[in-house]
This record gives structure tokens, sequence and C-alpha cells, in this order.
């Protein structure tokens, strides 16, 4: 069950002002299969039929990446959403990721195999709750994490990934209140880094990210002495590692890199061994792409229940009776969208 507590605090150089929605950790493993051929048949002739693509997040199953057109985070998913000529996008992510699509290619049917593909830290705020925040801030711009559902983001003023939130946040006259949501070590870690005393933090968190810890981090490093070290600062939910580095709790430099940064540093870089700070998915794309290499996850059971919800079987039902559409109503799309591209135009 989620508790449910308000809080406000002083944390480091920011302010927490917030419920909190504690959710319990989901552990969920899942083989490395290939795909059976008669759905990779039956897919590939829905597509064609359908003038569809398949859009899969890093995080997917291995069966549902090797059959999606395209594999990346949620922002690169969303961009190739936009540019793609295909009339249905079957979006292989979370609801919030599939939204965004959405917004941002409105005269596209966009589809997710699974309805009960939700996101924690989407859920740790609402539209009502925002709004009740800034009335207590009238004064403040509004950030947004990506990771938020169609209505925080149409209350946004920006929306931001963990790489350019601290440029968008630098973007901000510096004597403006900025309310800083929902990822409290996000937040926390943009307000070290640019020492603004007016940032105001919402604390929800990734149920996955959140099971990442420093001591876990540490003991990695005395195990695997000579890999290199990734940390994911930006697609499905930031971790406390970010803050964890600026503190100085984390003993070795790490890269800060995004699922893609990862992709193109684990294939450039000449090490051998990677220890990987982010949810489990995506070590098989890194296997895969590069099978001399060892890449070793910081904690085995980051491992997000929602991001396996989808299956093969799912996709092909999406395809077949076009389910489940997401649609953001016009009113929501066109506020939300400004926020989203002034995100884009910062990156």
């Amino acid at each position: 069950m989620a508790s449910i507590a308000f809080i406000i605090c002083q944390y480091g150089n920011v302010i927490l002002n917030y419920t909190t929605l504690n959710l319990q950790s989901c552990k969920q493993a899942h083989p490395m299969t290939l795909v059976q051929p008669m759905y990779l048949d039956q897919i590939n002739s829905l597509k064609k039929e359908l003038h569809a693509i398949i859009l899969a997040h890093n995080y997917q199953i291995p069966e549902v990446q090797d059959i999606a057109d395209f594999i990346g985070d949620s922002l690169a998913l969303s961009r190739e959403a936009a540019k793609t000529d295909a009339d249905i996008i079957v979006f292989c992510g979370v609801h919030f990721m599939a939204e965004t699509a959405s917004i941002l290619c409105p005269e596209k049917t966009v589809l997710i195999p699974d309805l009960d593909a939700g996101c924690s830290l989407a859920s740790t705020i609402n539209s009502y709750e925002l709004q009740k925040w800034k009335k207590e801030h009238p004064h403040a711009v509004v950030v947004s994490y990506v990771n938020t559902s169609a209505e925080v983001k149409a209350l946004s003023d920006y929306c931001c990934t963990s790489s350019n939130a601290v440029k968008v946040v630098n973007s901000i006259p510096k004597d403006t209140e900025i309310l800083f949501l929902p990822d409290m070590f996000l937040g926390s870690y943009v307000g070290q880094v640019t020492g603004r005393k007016n940032l105001y933090v919402w604390p929800g968190e990734c149920h996955v990210h959140a099971g990442i810890t420093t001591d876990d981090i540490n003991n990695m490093f005395r195990k695997y002495n000579h890999a290199e070290f990734m940390v994911h600062p930006e697609c499905g939910c930031t971790s406390s590692m970010l803050y964890g580095m600026a503190c100085g709790d984390i003993t070795k430099k790490a890269h800060i890199l995004s699922t893609e940064g990862m992709m193109q540093h684990a294939k450039n870089s000449d090490s051998s061994q990677f220890v990987v700070a982010t949810e489990t998915g995506i070590l098989y794309r890194m296997k895969k792409e590069n099978p001399d290499k060892m890449f070793i996850p910081v904690n085995e059971n980051a491992v997000c229940k929602y991001m396996k919800k989808i299956t093969l079987e799912k996709v092909v039902d999406s395809l077949v009776h076009k389910q489940y559409e997401v649609k953001v109503p016009k009113h929501l799309a066109d506020s939300a969208r400004t926020a989203i591209e002034r995100m884009l135009k910062i990156s």
C-alpha cells in the first residue's frame, strides 16, 4: 500500500515542500529470448498493412526490442515519433511517453499495448496537487521533469530532462522562484549545482532507482576496480546517484550519460567492463551491440515492472484491434507542447 505524508523541510540549498508517495519496490526478472517467427511475420505484415511503426524504450523486454523499428530513451523516441511518416505509432514504453508522442504529433494515431504500463515517478504528483502548490507560490516558474502526465505538463512553464535540467534552471532569472518536480534527487542535484536558494522541490522518486544506493555503487567499484561506471541521467526516472556524486558520497568519477550516450560510450571506449546504474533492461541492447564487452548492473533487481508489461502478444493485439489509443485532448496538448518545445530548444 502507498503511504502519503506532507513534509516541509530544508535539504541542502533547496526547500522540499511536498506530498510524498512511497511506493513498494517491485522486482521482476525476464529471460532473454528470440522473437518467435510467427509473431515476427504477423507483426511485419500488420505494420505494412497499417503503415505503422513500433517504437520501444531501452527498458523493454528483449523480444519487444527485437521487433522495434527504433529503440531509445523517452526523448529520442518522442523525436522519432514526431518525424515519422507512419500513420500509426505503437509505443512500447510507459504511458507518459505515449502521451508525449501524442502531444508532439497530434495528427497520428498513438497506441500503447498495455494501459497498465504506468510510471511510479509520474504518479507522485497530479494536476490538483500542482495547482495547489502554484497557488502557494503565485510568482514561481514551474519546471517539470519529462516523467510527468500531460495534465502536469500543461500546467508547467518548462519541461526538462536530467541532462538539460541545469541549463533550463539557469535560463530562468535568479530572483524568480522555481517549483521543480517531481524527482527530489534530480531537483536537489540541480539546486546544489546552480546554488539557487529559491528552488522548491517535489519529492517524487522512481521506485526502481530509489533502490540503488551509494553503498551499492561503492561496493561495485571495489569489486570491479577497473570497470567504467555509467549512470543514466535522463530516461525513465533519475536516481539518487546524481546527488550522491555531487555530494561526494560516491567515491569514483562516473560518466553521466543518457541511454544513447551509454550506448555510444560503450561502443567507443577501450574498456571491456562497465558498471551500469539504471534499469537493467538496457543491458540486453548493450550486450547485443557489444558482444565482447561485459556489462554489470549496479543492482540486478533494478527492474521496472511497468516497463515489462508489454509483450509480443500485446503488440499484435494492439495492431490488430488498434488498441489502446493514447490521445491527449487538444487544450491540454497545446499547453503541454509549449513546455516541451521550450525543453527541446534549450537542449
